[in-house]
């Protein structure tokens, strides 16, 4: 079978894979998740227990989770280099520390602003605090990032990797969150306008927001999250 990539809207992180998919070529399914309305419930739970996106069920049929789980075994597949390199080369072990930091420290970054966001019941003394931790998080994360960014089009020489893709996948939070003032950081501010120009990343955009656009050909059609569940999910 095709492997079937679970995806969040609005703003997932998975995004960037989806458009990692894209870049690899090879043929895939999307599952369209609303992470607002589909998640918090028993039937997504027997799908990934933590009740989060993104979710690969790869060719076997089992079910894999988080992001760099993911990016490696796209990574393992990537026979063409298309988003990855060799492996053990000094290239790839950039990618993978790259991965790691945004994965990690980047994305954790935004945590408190995701908190005060869907707080329920509201708490305004709290989620002011919490936006005000969110923000300085943000900052700091930023500003490493743009100190660490080199001199190259891309994070990894000249062409996008998975690196570049998961981090267009978080980035964009900024904006929504109006965490920082872009113009603060010049190269990540170039370095997105590049990943959100290539082609599988606005294929990836497009996706998010169900306007069906054409991509490669790699994308073989949606699969109904229901559907999913009941085939791939830990049974009821």
């Amino acid at each position: 079978m095709d492997p079937i990539l679970v995806y969040g809207f609005p703003l997932g992180s998975s995004m960037g894979l989806v458009a990692a998919f894209e870049l690899l070529g090879q043929p895939y399914h999307l599952t369209r998740v609303d992470m607002l309305a589909d998640m918090k419930n028993d039937a997504y739970a027997r799908l990934n227990p933590r009740q989060e996106t993104p979710v690969l069920v790869m060719d076997d049929g089992h079910v894999l989770t988080e992001t760099m789980a993911i990016a490696a075994w796209l990574e393992a597949r990537d026979t063409d280099r298309r988003i990855s390199f060799a492996a053990g080369t000094p290239d790839a072990d950039r990618m993978h520390q790259w991965i790691g930091f945004i994965n990690s420290g980047f994305t954790g970054a935004f945590s408190p602003l995701w908190a005060a966001l869907e707080m329920s019941p509201p708490d305004p003394d709290l989620q002011a605090a919490l936006r005000r931790y969110g923000r300085q998080a943000v900052a700091n994360r930023h500003a490493k990032l743009e100190a660490a960014i080199g001199d190259t089009p891309f994070l990894v020489g000249d062409r996008p990797t998975l690196a570049d893709l998961v981090l267009i996948g978080v980035a964009r939070w900024a904006e929504f969150h109006q965490a920082i003032d872009s113009s603060d950081y010049p190269r990540l501010a170039a370095l997105r306008s590049r990943i959100e120009a290539l082609p599988a990343v606005r294929f990836a955009v497009a996706i998010e927001d169900d306007e069906g656009p054409a991509g490669s050909g790699a994308m073989l059609g949606q699969v109904p999250l229901d559907d999913v569940i009941e085939r791939f999910g830990i049974p009821a």
